[in-house]
């Protein structure tokens, strides 16, 4: 299974960390996100990672060139930053089966392997690691609505009146049937080509999608605090259960 990385993002808020670099490369306990992306990605069983850059890209290209621990790496360029499912559609040549995709800035110790393996099960159309944060929390991100079944009804991008409290992490499966709703998307009210308007349109469609609920923890490096909190967590033992689950998937 390929697996896609959006990685075109400038990291404003991550300044002065980014003046010179983007945001993936900013190192966690001694190493770029990037690398901590690619490293579970790969646990999981990608055989090819396409990278989607943008802000000083060439820092990235540079650094990992064309594969990482023997995975071959194809690159492609988001030109402006016009959002997620914009970025999507630069990879949309280069995939024709079901894929994993993980957003750049986004540090995983959970239970990735569950929604790969929801997804080779072949019962739903996509799926996604959500979370539960606190209801005051929710409006920061793309906020999930789901039924009895655990499946997804609604994605709302940053609502002021959250439909739930459960949101999405940065890591889904997907069948290329999101590309054709990426096309179909409408600038939202930030301008930007929202990832979950193209969810929302596959469910309209009458695709199923699956939402596994997190076991672990995540961390979306915004912040300075966040990258601290990231090491903090990467000090202590890696969950032996979780990795054993990564390692199956991959088999």
């Amino acid at each position: 299974m390929k697996a896609v990385v959006l990685a075109a993002g400038e990291g404003t808020r991550l300044r002065p960390l980014t003046e010179d670099k983007p945001k993936g490369m900013v190192e966690v306990a001694g190493k770029p996100i990037l690398a901590h992306c690619f490293e579970k990605l790969i646990e999981l069983g990608a055989d090819e990672l396409l990278v989607v850059v943008g802000y000083k890209k060439q820092v990235i290209i540079n650094h990992f060139e064309d594969e990482f621990e023997g995975v071959p790496i194809t690159y492609t360029h988001q030109r402006e930053q016009k959002g997620l499912a914009h970025a999507l559609l630069t990879v949309e040549d280069e995939i024709s089966e079901d894929f994993m995709l993980m957003l750049g800035d986004n540090i995983f110790e959970a239970n990735l392997a569950d929604v790969v393996n929801r997804q080779r099960e072949d019962r739903a159309d996509a799926a996604f690691l959500v979370e539960e944060v606190p209801w005051e929390k929710a409006s920061r991100y793309g906020v999930c609505d789901t039924n009895k079944y655990g499946e997804i009804t609604e994605v709302v991008e940053k609502p002021e009146d959250p439909p739930s409290n459960l949101v999405m992490t940065g890591f889904y499966t997907f069948t290329p049937a999101i590309f054709h709703a990426c096309h179909l998307v409408q600038p939202s009210n930030r301008g930007e080509y929202e990832i979950s308007d193209a969810v929302d349109l596959l469910l309209h469609s009458g695709r199923t999608i699956d939402a596994i609920r997190m076991d672990g923890w995540r961390n979306d490096i915004g912040y300075p605090e966040d990258r601290d909190q990231a090491e903090e967590r990467l000090q202590g033992e890696v969950d032996p259960e979780l990795a054993a689950k990564n390692l199956a998937a991959s088999e």
